[in-house]
């Protein structure tokens, strides 16, 4: 299987388990995965050390949000999110286009100031931009974004529509759903056209643990998205 690799939710709190997921991804190429980084929240000296060290080993840091959770509900369509889809986690969708484009620039600041390599990926927090225009898209210090649909590339106004999977389950509904999705993505997936393969710091003690051992076996070419370009 010819996949994309990202490692969602890199934060203070889930570092520890992020670290004992990269021993999981030995046999792939580490140059070719991205690590998805929250920057707001209290990250120590040590901590910071940590992700330097991610980078050293060749991982793609990139941009996830600020907090990773929603202040407030905004709307119908925040809420049924919220219950069906993301929880708290969908920050953007609380907030107006100035405030995610304010949101997104201190993500990539953050990296800078903290000697990180400068992102070009930007992943809003379960994959929900909300509402801001393409146009202020391409005004942000990101170039690639990653929705639901797949990426998308500001300075050419091109979206790239790829086949996801997952593991986050932690009831027997969740983990029935996402087995299905799961098949019908993959069965979609081709080297044109490579299976994003999504990982969440919990993912190795939920339910459908088994099932991204498998997946990640069954990769036979971790490729980077810049090259699908």
């Amino acid at each position: 299987m010819h996949a994309l690799i990202s490692i969602h939710d890199v934060m203070p709190s889930t570092l520890n388990r992020v670290s004992r997921l990269t021993q999981d991804l030995t046999h792939l190429q580490s140059c070719n995965i991205t690590m998805l980084v929250v920057p707001g929240h209290q990250w120590s000296r040590e901590q910071l050390d940590v992700l330097r060290e991610f980078e050293q080993q060749g991982y793609i840091l990139c941009g996830h949000g600020w907090h990773h959770s929603s202040k407030k509900i905004r709307g119908i369509y925040h809420r049924l999110h919220s219950l069906l889809v993301s929880r708290h986690a969908a920050e953007h969708l609380a907030l107006d286009e100035k405030e995610i484009r304010q949101l997104i620039e201190d993500c990539h600041q953050w990296f800078a100031k903290n000697n990180l390599g400068a992102p070009d990926l930007y992943v809003p927090p379960a994959w929900a931009m909300g509402k801001i225009s393409q146009r202020q898209l391409e005004q942000t210090s990101f170039r690639f974004f990653e929705n639901t649909s797949g990426f998308y590339d500001s300075s050419t106004g091109q979206q790239l529509y790829l086949p996801l999977i997952g593991f986050e389950a932690d009831n027997r509904f969740q983990a029935g759903a996402l087995k299905l999705w799961n098949a019908v993505n993959t069965f979609a997936g081709s080297e044109k056209k490579p299976v994003r393969i999504s990982i969440h710091p919990s993912d190795r003690e939920l339910l459908l643990a088994d099932s991204l051992a498998s997946a990640l076996r069954s990769v036979t070419n971790v490729v980077h998205y810049r090259s699908l370009f």
